[in-house]
């Protein structure tokens, strides 16, 4: 028999995160403020590891899985991604609405997808790239309150029957594995 292990998987099946985000150190599972985006408390904690200075900036955005940080917007890894690579571009902006971000936040948005994109074909080498938005809940929208721009790569044949059957993925790299490949492909310190 075949086992198949996924342990970063655990905190999603079960709906509980003893450790936070996978891979997460105390340092940012003692951010003290809640900016009442999942997206603004990742970014803030990453933020405020690095500048108390206890942590080096580069070991807290491999901590939250932030690959990159630009002017109006950052770059992260999908903490339950649909496959390996699934990136997300979030602006710092909390916004319900694409017709809300300012132009700069927007050009800059497709910028940062640009450069993704090269990026996961660089690593990956899928057949095709997923880009989207789903803008609401009834759209879909994990988090409705702010909005995000995914991107993951895609490949012919792929499809599972545990993902249609079980409601379950099966991902072949762990995040943090995920994390140096793409800071390396997006030309970013990993140490």
């Amino acid at each position: 028999m075949d086992r198949l292990w996924t342990p970063w998987r655990y905190a999603y099946i079960t709906g509980k995160q003893p450790g936070g985000r996978p891979g997460v150190p105390a340092d940012l599972e003692a951010f003290p403020h809640d900016h009442g985006s999942v997206f603004l408390n990742l970014i803030g904690a990453v933020q405020w590891a690095a500048a108390s200075g206890g942590v080096p900036q580069v070991v807290a955005e491999r901590a939250g899985g932030v690959l990159l940080q630009a002017e109006h917007n950052f770059i992260c890894l999908n903490a339950f991604p649909y496959t390996s690579g699934h990136v997300m571009v979030v602006p710092y902006a909390r916004l319900d609405s694409l017709a809300k971000l300012p132009a700069p936040a927007a050009m800059e948005m497709m910028a940062l997808a640009q450069q993704m994109e090269t990026a996961i074909r660089e690593v990956y080498r899928p057949d095709g790239v997923n880009l989207g938005m789903n803008l609401g809940e009834a759209a879909g929208a994990g988090v409705a309150e702010h909005l995000h721009l995914h991107i993951l790569p895609r490949w012919f044949g792929d499809s599972n029957f545990m993902t249609a059957t079980a409601e379950t993925r099966v991902l072949p790299e762990p995040l943090p594995v995920t994390w140096e490949r793409l800071r390396v492909a997006l030309g970013q310190p990993t140490s």
